[in-house]
């Protein structure tokens, strides 16, 4: 996930994501996009660290009183985290609303970055589908004989 150059999120699943359930803390977790939120944030926690901004770190939702949710995880620390909701005896504290206009305060960061369509590029017609399958058959009868 990448969000025009000012934060990025890269999760690898396993290949075969039909059997694959989403856990964390041995729970099935119905907000399964908070994995790719959180390494997101981390994202913006930095932008905002290096330009100066004070905010709360993003793993200190217990010190604000947040818990983590049987069905939905962190959402709503997330939720405010990201407004700058959350609420302290000095006021309401978060990630500061200019963050999301802000790229990464050292642009070295994305020196040897790469276009993620180029990696995840999706078949355009039956011919690029048939080759993605024989592709997939490859790997599986090479992962089959190892």
């Amino acid at each position: 996930m990448d969000y025009y150059g000012i934060g990025f999120s890269n999760i690898r699943l396993p290949n075969d994501s039909r059997s694959y359930i989403y856990k964390y803390n041995s729970r099935i977790n119905t907000f399964p996009e908070e994995v790719f939120l959180h390494e997101f944030l981390h994202s913006l926690e930095r932008n905002a660290q290096e330009y100066g901004y004070d905010r709360p770190e993003l793993h200190d939702y217990e010190k604000y009183g947040y818990e983590n949710e049987l069905l939905e995880g962190q959402k709503q620390w997330y939720t405010d985290y990201m407004n700058k909701e959350i609420k302290t005896q000095e006021g309401y504290v978060g990630l500061p609303a200019e963050i999301y206009t802000l790229k990464p305060a050292k642009n070295s960061d994305f020196d040897y970055s790469y276009k993620m369509e180029d990696v995840f590029k999706q078949p355009e017609n039956i011919i690029e589908e048939i080759i993605e399958i024989f592709e997939n058959l490859g790997r599986k009868i090479k992962l089959m004989s190892i």
